[in-house]
């Protein structure tokens, strides 16, 4: 859609040039304003993310526009095209992401003309978000628990998000559960009997950093069995596992990240990070010209306190037996006495699909407890609206 005049004086202009980039990038400080709960996310990161190197545009492609009035950047949104999703469900799929805008409906009018209008270009008919762009990366709207900071690499959000998306015709699909738990839980009767009925067929064993690329492949081909039919499934491709592996070489303790062996086989992991918000929070986006060092030396001094499961897989065939419930409890057990070791008390489990019962029933045995609220929306494009 090309930029013009909108509904109440408000215009979109699509992002084209390493200034509009700037500006797209910048929108999350007008609406978040006097939100507490906001992290500011670095915008270095922010402009690698929406970058050639981002690895998601070796089988994607995506268009972002900004929302202004009198001048004045009030919103954003993205568009974007994956083949993998397409290959997987169908050719005619597409994803809204990126979402930012004050409490105004003619700007989120615009928005979604624009974001719209560029998906049907592209035989789009199906449209589904928020996703930044992918499933396998933030996504969601909150819906529920805005009154805490988002964990590191999860989407923070407005209020009023849910209603304005609403009136543009979409409608939930899915609901995405993020859980909190303390580490020091006392290990339920159920995981503890597990544990010790299969104990002389398992073994856990922490990252093997010498070996990193091929353990990096292993953990990738673990979760995308793993996830492989749950709803939205799209597989990691082995470079975007690799830029993953970057994360953990660089910031992740090699005992955060915890493969359970069955018979000698891995059979499940669990990956832990450092909650990196506690110190992004303070660095407004910005690593220059001291956050490097904040961020480093609070790693060093282990004064992070927080942290968040950002990945665990079971494999598929194990799923939905005792095995698997054990294989899910041994991972989980590992990584908590690592992080009590690293100072870190509190985590973050997240995501999980609402509908994913298995999962749900293990983190109710542990104590931990949703917290908060993620919505996936989907809406049927018709041919010229």
């Amino acid at each position: 859609m090309p930029s013009g005049q909108g509904p109440g004086s408000v215009r979109v202009q699509p992002v084209s040039s390493r200034a509009d980039l700037r500006r797209f990038i910048d929108v999350p400080w007008q609406v978040y304003a006097g939100d507490p709960a906001w992290v500011p996310p670095l915008r270095l990161e922010r402009r690698l993310h929406l970058s050639a190197l981002n690895p998601f545009l070796a089988h994607g492609a995506w268009q972002g526009w900004v929302a202004t009035r009198d001048h004045r950047p009030v919103g954003r949104i993205s568009a974007q095209i994956d083949e993998l999703h397409r290959q997987r469900y169908s050719a005619n799929t597409g994803h809204f992401g990126m979402l930012e805008a004050g409490d105004d409906r003619d700007v989120f009018t615009v928005l979604f003309a624009a974001a719209e209008g560029w998906l049907r270009e592209r035989g789009t008919r199906h449209v589904t978000g928020p996703f930044n762009f992918s499933i396998n990366q933030e996504c969601g709207l909150l819906i529920g628990g805005f009154d805490t900071p988002p964990s590191l690499l999860m989407p923070h959000g407005r209020p009023w998000y849910a209603a304005r998306v609403e009136e543009q015709g979409y409608v939930p699909v899915k609901d995405l559960l993020a859980y909190w738990v303390r580490v020091d839980f006392e290990a339920p009767r159920v995981m503890s009997a597990l544990l010790k009925r299969f104990a002389p067929r398992l073994r856990v064993r922490t990252l093997c950093r010498p070996h990193l690329r091929d353990e990096l492949r292993l953990l990738r081909d673990i979760f995308n069995d793993a996830w492989s039919e749950n709803w939205g499934f799209v597989p990691f491709t082995e470079a975007e596992f690799a830029e993953l592996g970057q994360s953990l070489r660089l910031f992740v303790d090699d005992r955060l990240v915890q493969i359970a062996e069955l018979d000698g086989v891995p059979a499940a992991f669990i990956v832990a990070l450092p909650n990196l918000n506690e110190v992004l929070a303070g660095l407004d986006g910005s690593l220059f010209p001291l956050g490097w060092a904040r961020l480093l030396w609070r790693l060093k001094r282990r004064e992070i306190r927080t942290g968040r499961v950002a990945l665990m897989g079971v494999r598929r065939s194990f799923q939905n037996r005792p095995l698997g419930m054990a294989l899910a409890f041994q991972v989980i057990d590992a990584v908590r006495w690592a992080l009590r070791e690293l100072g870190i008390g509190e985590v973050e489990m997240s995501w999980i699909l609402e509908e994913n019962k298995g999962m749900r029933n293990i983190l109710d045995c542990i104590g931990s407890k949703p917290y908060k609220r993620y919505r996936i929306y989907e809406k049927q494009l018709r041919d010229g609206a």
